[in-house]
Parts: structure tokens; sequence; C-alpha cells
């Protein structure tokens, strides 16, 4: 019999990550070590946002430098992973009766091989991207989550790439290591609700008070958590990877279940 693949969100912060070794790409790394080879990788990340929801559906993915005001390394850094048609075919089948697009234009962002980089560094792990929708509630997100269970018994890695405070805006760079005390307050949170679990108060993150609309001012950094725990199940045990802020604002927290 198969064995289930865990699940996991990993806080990815800035691009630089990729060729930067710190406490949270040591973490990466020795998640990537710990798995048992996956088939593939189905990875949402927050720099897919659509309207719609669409799903990478190429043989050669290509490496999506989606920034701006970074060293050169960063740019010529490239992730060749192969795709994985047939996996795109088989998600889009589970996520009926939502509509979703084969893609063949989008390839990897850095939200994804930012942090493969480090969990499959060989780039030897086929990856297929899904889109997030942003015209649709967060409900809808988790849902999608859901039908997406059986997959971890095929052999598919799912992970969700993000972060659960992501506040740009106010960030401070000078203090990389200093934590405003919201987004503390609010990662704390997200960690209680992770360990119960529960679910209900994660999707309806709106209703989390201050704390959670300084950490969220948009959503898209916040929804790919609502796809890994709605492809969690009752016998997932929840396992932090890494957790700390960067530049107050930044919500590292990464974790997996299995």
């Amino acid at each position: 019999m198969a064995t289930r693949m865990p699940i996991a969100f990993i806080g990815h912060g800035s691009p630089m990550n990729t060729i930067e070794q710190n406490q949270f790409t040591a973490a990466w790394q020795r998640f990537g070590a710990s798995l048992s080879p996956p088939k593939a990788v189905l990875m949402i990340s927050a720099h897919w946002y659509t309207r719609g929801t669409h799903v990478t559906a190429m043989q050669t993915p290509k490496t999506i430098h989606d920034f701006g005001n970074f060293p050169k390394p960063l740019f010529d850094f490239q992730y060749p992973a192969p795709g994985d048609p047939l996996l795109a075919e088989r998600v889009a089948k589970l996520l009926q009766p939502t509509q979703v697009g084969l893609d063949q234009e989008w390839g990897l962002d850095h939200g994804a091989w930012s942090v493969l980089a480090h969990i499959f560094p060989h780039a030897n792990v086929p990856v297929v991207q899904v889109s997030i929708d942003a015209t649709r509630p967060a409900q809808f997100h988790y849902d999608l989550g859901n039908r997406l269970v059986p997959l971890r018994d095929e052999g598919v890695l799912i992970i969700g790439s993000g972060n659960v405070a992501h506040n740009l805006g106010i960030m401070d760079w000078r203090t990389q290591n200093h934590a405003f005390d919201w987004a503390e307050r609010f990662n704390t949170v997200v960690k209680h609700h992770l360990a119960e679990p529960d679910h209900p108060s994660l999707i309806h993150y709106d209703r989390l008070g201050d704390d959670a609309k300084l950490s969220i001012p948009t959503a898209e950094h916040y929804l790919p958590l609502l796809y890994v725990i709605g492809a969690q199940t009752e016998a997932d045990t929840l396992s932090v990877l890494s957790d700390g802020i960067f530049g107050g604002s930044i919500s590292m927290l990464s974790v997996t279940m299995g």
C-alpha cells in the first residue's frame, strides 16, 4: 500500500532565500531530506494570483523571475524541474465542478522555486502549480484543498507557499530580526488554530481582529495555507518546521502535517 504523502505550508519570505543559507532554508532542506521521494509536487504559490483557477500543464515549465531590484545571481537562477501534464489533468478533474484552465504559459514563479531549490535541490521532481482565484472567498480555497486529498495517496506532495503575515508596506528592512507586536501576536494565533486544529477560525481570518488586518492587507500570501489545511485529515500530526518574523511584518512560519 502506498504511503500517504504529508502536506506543507512554507513561509517563503524574500526571494533571496533561494541563494542564502539561514535558519529557514536549513529547515526546508531538512524537510526535503526527510521525505520519501514523491511522484510530483503540487504547488500553490502566492505569486500566481489570477481570475479563475488554472493549473500548469506544460512538459517543461520555465523559471519566472517575477520581482525587481534584486542581485543578478537571483535573476540568473534557474530551476529546471519538469512539469507533469497528466497530473495537471488529474487536478482539473478533482477540482470539478470548478472550471480549471490547463495553462501553457505560466511556469514556476519564485514562490515555488525559492523553496523547492532547498527541498529538492536537484530539480528532479516534477512540479505542477495551481493558481489562486482572486475573485473567490476564503472558503472556496479551503474547499479546493479538500478536493485534492486523493493526490496524497498517489505520491503527490502538496505545498502551499506564502506567509501568514505579509505586510510589505510597513516592513522594516533595517532590523530584519525585529517583530512588530501585532505580527507576533497574529503568528501565535495562527499556530494555536493550526494546533487545535480549528479550521473555521483560519478560514474566517477576517474575524480575528486588527492584528489580522495588519498581517493580511491583501489575501494572496495567506490563502495558500487554506489549501493546505483543506487537504489535512484527522490522522495528520502538525509539526513546525521553522518560525519567526522577518523585517517586523513577514511571518516565516512553516509547518508540515502528516
